[in-house]
């Protein structure tokens, strides 16, 4: 490996370091501390690890692990939306291509090349290891939510229909999961911190 692709992949680590102060509108598990992007993609890494074995399909968990690590890189320049934003579109695509190929261009070519195809790969979602690595991402604040009494839904308002339409992506990526995660949302209609 050459010097100069050295100093590229370092000054890329060095970048990447600001997705530790992205917060998001989840808190941690049983917290009122607010997730960064880096510590919900780590997370959902360990989750594809511990849950692979329930994807519908077979998957490259070495490629699933890679989108959920990279995905939300983007968000250094476009920042976090919340998936229940009613003024923003939480797929801002364009914005977010751009955030995609400023970064990952600071690597050499070849990497950043494979980095944006897989940010893409993962952003079309129609590939089974985007489909599972979709699912880690939806499930991960589901579980953060009922472990916080509702959490940004009883902050924020977010009615019953709205986490259930944005949550049934997880059946695409694994049936068993999908119906632990709608167990969870119902359960939560009955507890009394998610609003029909």
């Amino acid at each position: 490996m050459s010097t100069d692709n050295l100093l590229k992949q370092v000054a890329f680590i060095k970048e990447i370091d600001k997705l530790k102060y992205i917060q998001r509108k989840t808190k941690l598990f049983n917290s009122d501390r607010p997730e960064n992007d880096a510590e919900h993609s780590w997370h959902l890494a360990m989750m594809t690890i511990v849950l692979a074995e329930h994807s519908d399909k077979p998957i490259d968990v070495l490629k699933v692990l890679k989108m959920v690590l990279i995905h939300d890189i983007v968000e250094i320049d476009a920042g976090d939306t919340f998936m229940y934003d009613t003024s923003k579109n939480h797929t801002n695509t364009e914005e977010e291509l751009l955030a995609a190929k400023r970064i990952f261009g600071l690597l050499p070519t070849e990497q950043a090349e494979e980095f944006i195809a897989i940010w893409e790969e993962f952003e079309e979602g129609s590939t089974d290891e985007a489909k599972f690595a979709k699912s880690m991402d939806r499930l991960e604040p589901l579980l953060q939510n009922t472990s916080n009494n509702g959490g940004t839904w009883a902050e924020f308002g977010v009615p019953y229909q709205k986490v259930y339409d944005k949550k049934k992506a997880i059946k695409h990526g694994s049936t068993s999961i999908w119906n632990y995660a709608e167990n969870l949302i119902n359960d939560s209609v009955e507890k009394g911190i998610l609003k029909k």
